[in-house]
């Protein structure tokens, strides 16, 4: 396959980025001769905007990029949102229900490009340490009631267990939460999704005529797998993600964009 007409999509943790959050040269390499061969790429990210700056500037992403796992689109050149959506009012009561049935559970409201910690843990305490230079510590009551993006609830895999157990015996309506790690569990506004985060990218770009790729590993890349002509799964995948995938590559810390650029190169 001709390397000049493919939209690569990626998800960053667990995907682009090593378990010690780095991006290997070999990958940056394969970014260069995509890019450089007229290919456009892109990431697709849970983070919010500070921590997926981190990203954006290390590739220099040319591409706005699909931010708050499909809620936003963001132009990392131009530092403005192209695209947003926002939880809805009846949100609030859902996160006070967490918060008090969850007592440990670390709970992170993103709203613009501001980190609102409004209850804190290890992992929560880990997560901002990359890249958030300025998180907002206050109480819930106190966060602005505008704009809320998602929210992010953070705690050990077996709490979050319970934490998806209750959210299903809820009747929570207009809201979509996923797992988007073993520690994570986030509400979006409902209908938000990866795959529609990157469908509006698609449309703000004029874009229908490119061979697309997306590259994932977790629950919440399933949608952005399906919609793309190839759908791609790093070894580290979750397996209802190597389902959802028409290919399945090496782990996140073997260099799975190099394989995936490879495996067009023969196309």
């Amino acid at each position: 396959m001709n390397l000049n007409n493919i939209f690569l999509i990626t998800d960053a943790d667990g995907t682009l980025l090593t378990d010690d959050k780095k991006i290997l040269d070999t990958d940056k390499a394969a970014i260069r001769e995509l890019t450089q061969n007229g290919s456009l790429f892109t990431i697709a990210t849970g983070r919010g905007v500070s921590l997926a700056r981190v990203l954006a500037d290390e590739l220099n992403l040319e591409i706005p990029a699909v931010i708050f796992n499909g809620a936003a689109v963001y132009d990392y050149k131009r530092d403005a949102f192209l695209w947003q959506c926002a939880l809805p009012d009846e949100a609030r009561d859902y996160i006070k229900l967490f918060m008090e049935r969850f007592p440990s559970l670390a709970v992170e409201i993103l709203r613009g490009d501001e980190v609102n910690v409004v209850r804190t843990n290890k992992h929560e305490e880990e997560h901002i340490a990359f890249g958030c230079k300025n998180p907002v510590r206050r109480g819930f009551d106190e966060v602005p009631r505008d704009s809320w993006i998602k929210t992010l609830l953070v705690d050990e895999p077996e709490i979050i267990d319970e934490v998806i157990k209750f959210a299903k015996e809820q009747n929570f309506a207009n809201v979509h939460m996923v797992r988007s790690a073993p520690i994570f569990y986030e509400i979006l506004p409902g209908g938000v999704n990866k795959g529609t985060g990157f469908k509006k990218l698609l449309e703000i770009m004029s874009i229908n005529d490119r061979f697309v790729v997306a590259a994932g590993d977790f629950m919440n890349d399933i949608e952005m797998l399906q919609m793309a002509d190839l759908g791609v799964a790093v070894a580290n995948a979750e397996d209802c993600v190597k389902e959802a995938a028409d290919l399945i590559v090496c782990d996140n810390n073997s260099g799975a964009i190099r394989e995936i650029t490879e495996y067009l190169k023969r196309r």
